[in-house]
């Protein structure tokens, strides 16, 4: 029998099946729940493509764009979920190098480059905590496949706010209320930026973190994450 040191054959981090030089077999792939209509500004997910979502329509939002490849569904949810609270950096990895192809589609389609990306911050406890920022390792692999620079100093994340994941948008808002500051060093003058996060779900923090970028003179901030949730109830 051949060992396994010795076996080259590359299996689906899925399915486990046998796939030849890449992390996913092409039927899981295929099967990901790609983010097909959404909202044009927010990115929910909506029926048809092209259209903006009721709430986006009645207040725009602080940040201009979203952009995210999948819904956050099975198996998607499955990985962020290890590559964020289980230290399972291939998944992460492999979600990253996924987000910058799609990216990379994007720019291609129109979609304006940005001049430096942003990590949102972590609060300094659940950093002690996980031992990593998620969004931060995420920047670093789409700064290095896009050549866009990572800026991980300009947000810095002040206030503990409890963890939001169970929390409705009403109360998300309430506890990210001056929970960032940006750094007096940063020159962001008339510049575009991008926030880089694993999901975003009611936008509550995207919403907090553009706002005060475009205070700090940003002339666009855009959001770059894995996932994006659907409406409750959708």
């Amino acid at each position: 029998m051949v060992n396994n040191w010795l076996n080259n054959e590359q299996y689906c981090l899925l399915c486990d099946e046998p796939c030849e030089g890449q992390p996913l077999c092409s039927p899981c792939e295929a099967e990901l729940p790609w983010l097909d209509g959404h909202c044009a500004v927010c990115a929910v997910p909506l029926p048809t493509h092209g259209l903006t979502c009721g709430e986006c329509l009645q207040k725009r939002p602080s940040y201009d764009h979203v952009e995210a490849p999948w819904r956050f569904a099975f198996p998607v949810d499955a990985l962020i979920t290890r590559f964020k609270h289980q230290a399972r950096w291939p998944y992460g990895r492999l979600l990253g190098e996924r987000l910058a192809h799609h990216l990379q589609h994007a720019f291609s389609d129109g979609l304006p480059r940005p001049e430096l990306l942003l990590p949102v911050p972590l609060a300094r406890r659940r950093l002690r905590q996980r031992g990593f920022n998620q969004a931060q390792m995420l920047a670093q692999w789409l700064g290095r496949a896009l050549a866009i620079p990572v800026d991980e100093r300009v947000l810095e994340r002040i206030v503990d706010t409890p963890p939001q994941q169970q929390l409705d948008a009403a109360t998300r808002r309430r506890n990210l209320r001056q929970a960032f500051t940006v750094s007096a060093s940063a020159t962001l003058e008339g510049r575009h930026l991008a926030l880089i996060d694993d999901v975003l779900t009611t936008g509550a923090t995207a919403e907090a973190l553009a706002r005060l970028l475009k205070r700090a003179g940003a002339a666009r901030v855009d959001v770059y994450c894995l996932a994006r949730t659907p409406k409750p109830g959708d």
